[in-house]
């Protein structure tokens, strides 16, 4: 069931007003997008939509004055690279860049050319950017989650499943700011009691060794954060942690849509929707250096009372209270 839904539609109303008059434009803009989702994915197609959603009210229609080039790249290293290359050398007018894989290629390539990027937790830290005010580049975007989160996730495992002493944070280092929740993570570990242990994974082979090995392990649990890789693989992580009796916490609700214990994290449609507004701005003249790293404006709690009960955790009522939509 969704709470807040009144809310959330009047702060959409006053956060997105809606174009009223036609873009005025001399030629047909070229926009690329280079995402690490197959192109059958439910949620490439979400987020595609809401990404379309932000030009649109601002006066950007596929078809009328702007054309959209795609790219699927999936998790494919390989793949990410060519498509970058092959997405640079059509020249368009601006690109927008999924995860830090896709913006990290997309920057080899060119240096001129504006890019856009979204679920990019750590852009300093992945050299995108110089500063968050002040990007200073060819690279901005919408900051996807700041290292503090890692506290919450953590909080929430320890509230809905007290026991746990032991949590695997489970995610690629090569394809995500794994570090950068790291090191947050095990500054917070000794206020919470939980030791936190880095699985650093890269395969479905890796996925399954690393979450039977964590389940060894008496009252243990998954932290995920935001990664290509645990996305691509997320029935595989949920049927795991259901057969090993692991609760988790997520940092993308789509997994907890999935069968997921629960997540917290940022309302990805919301980041589209956003990264359109940036290409909107790029695409009317402003420059992606000056324009300052957005920081995210709407988070979610979700929580799967179905899992919830099949673990045998009860959910505590604090986490009920807080949560914008349980599914049962």
């Amino acid at each position: 069931m969704r709470r807040r839904a009144f809310i959330r539609v009047l702060g959409g109303a006053a956060i997105w007003p809606v174009m009223t008059h036609a873009q005025q434009t001399d030629r047909v803009r070229r926009i690329g997008v280079l995402l690490n989702f197959t192109e059958d994915d439910p949620e490439a197609k979400e987020r595609l939509a809401a990404f379309r959603q932000g030009l649109e009210r601002r006066g950007w229609s596929e078809g009328r004055n702007i054309h959209l080039e795609y790219r699927f790249s999936a998790v494919n290293a390989e793949r990410i690279s060519a498509l970058a290359k092959e997405l640079v050398a059509l020249q368009p007018d601006v690109i927008l860049a999924h995860s830090p894989p896709s913006a990290a290629a997309l920057q080899h390539e060119t240096r001129t050319i504006p890019i856009v990027f979204v679920n990019v937790s750590d852009p300093i830290g992945s050299r995108f950017v110089a500063s968050l005010p002040r990007p200073g580049g060819n690279l901005t975007g919408v900051l996807h989650l700041e290292a503090s989160i890692v506290g919450k996730w953590l909080s929430m495992l320890k509230e809905i499943a007290p026991r746990v002493t032991n949590a695997a944070l489970l995610g690629n280092r090569k394809a995500s700011s794994f570090d950068y929740f790291l090191e947050f993570a095990q500054a917070e570990m000794p206020s919470l009691a939980i030791k936190l242990v880095p699985s650093d994974v890269e395969t479905a082979a890796d996925i399954e060794r690393s979450i039977e090995m964590v389940a060894r392990t008496p009252n243990s649990g998954l932290v995920l954060p935001p990664d290509s890789t645990t996305i691509a693989h997320r029935d595989l992580i949920i049927a795991l942690a259901a057969r090993n009796n692991l609760p988790a916490v997520y940092a993308l609700r789509l997994f907890v849509e999935a069968g997921g214990l629960m997540s917290y994290g940022t309302d990805q449609n919301d980041m589209f929707r956003l990264a359109g507004s940036y290409v909107d701005r790029i695409l009317r003249g402003d420059n992606p250096a000056d324009l300052p790293v957005r920081a995210p404006t709407r988070f979610d709690t979700v929580i799967n009372l179905k899992t919830a009960k099949a673990l045998g955790l009860p959910v505590p009522p604090g986490l009920l209270v807080a949560a914008d939509e349980v599914i049962e």
